[in-house]
């Protein structure tokens, strides 16, 4: 492969020791570049859902944040939760976490995304079931929609919040690496860390940094719901069929030796 090629990550820095890992593994370098910020947060909705726990029938786990959120502010979780309860992740990572404080799985979808598991939940019957789901706010609302048009009673707890990092810097350093083809490689792993990017960007500079991030940087989405904004600022991308780190990082590199 010559050269080791130097791969952005986009995701927060908390985030990146596993991509670094898969990275040197395959024989790149990495460059960490946050365009997204994780806060924990001790909401008022985080709050009544921990109230509620003992009445769950169903909590929804959809990243490691919200876990590390609730053993944060609520170390005895456990003693709370209503042993009727089950619980849901969407992927295998957030599966693994939460099997790691002792939550056990009931559901994982197939499809990692809020499409796939309200496919996995067709069969199930939500009708008054009390379902708990601590997230950003920043997230889709496809999901407790749905879930209340099929009769659930639906507790959304804002369990960290997701935004533009506060020191910008990192993100201006790589807008420069992009438009002077200094990195080979660049990954996003959710929306906002595509649309964080450009946000920091001079509009001016949309259309080139998406023609750059098309050829000669190759860019890799995680899964469809990222892709689609990438899609909306015109850049060209390839996603793994298992929407993984991982898989994202392996298809990567599969590309990188068929040059």
């Amino acid at each position: 492969m010559g050269d080791k090629k130097r791969i952005a990550i986009t995701r927060p820095a908390q985030r990146s020791e596993a991509a670094m890992k898969i990275i040197d593994e395959l024989g790149g370098e990495t460059v960490i570049r946050p365009t997204l910020e994780l806060k924990l947060t001790n909401s008022d909705s985080l709050k009544h859902l921990m109230s509620e726990a003992g009445n769950l029938d169903w909590l929804i786990i959809t990243s490691v944040t919200s876990i590390e959120s609730i053993f944060k502010f609520y170390p005895d979780f456990l003693h709370k939760l209503s042993s009727k309860c089950k619980i849901a992740t969407i992927g295998h990572k957030t599966a693994e976490v939460a099997i790691d404080n002792q939550l056990p799985i009931d559901l994982i979808p197939e499809d990692y995304t809020a499409e796939g598991l309200l496919e996995a939940f067709e069969r199930i019957d939500l009708n008054n079931k009390i379902v708990g789901i601590p997230r950003t706010y920043s997230a889709r609302t496809l999901l407790p929609d749905e879930l209340e048009k099929r009769g659930a009673k639906v507790i959304l707890a804002e369990s960290y919040k997701s935004g533009m990092p506060e020191d910008v810097s990192l993100i201006e350093k790589l807008i420069d690496e992009i438009l002077n083809e200094e990195i080979d490689g660049i990954i996003f792993t959710s929306p906002l860390t595509v649309s964080n990017l450009f946000e920091v960007a001079n509009e001016d500079d949309w259309d080139k940094i998406a023609q750059k991030m098309s050829d000669p940087i190759l860019t890799v989405s995680i899964g469809p719901i990222t892709a689609r904004i990438l899609e909306n600022y015109g850049v060209s991308y390839i996603c793994p069929e298992v929407y993984t780190v991982r898989d994202m990082l392996e298809l990567m590199f599969e590309k990188f030796d068929g040059e």
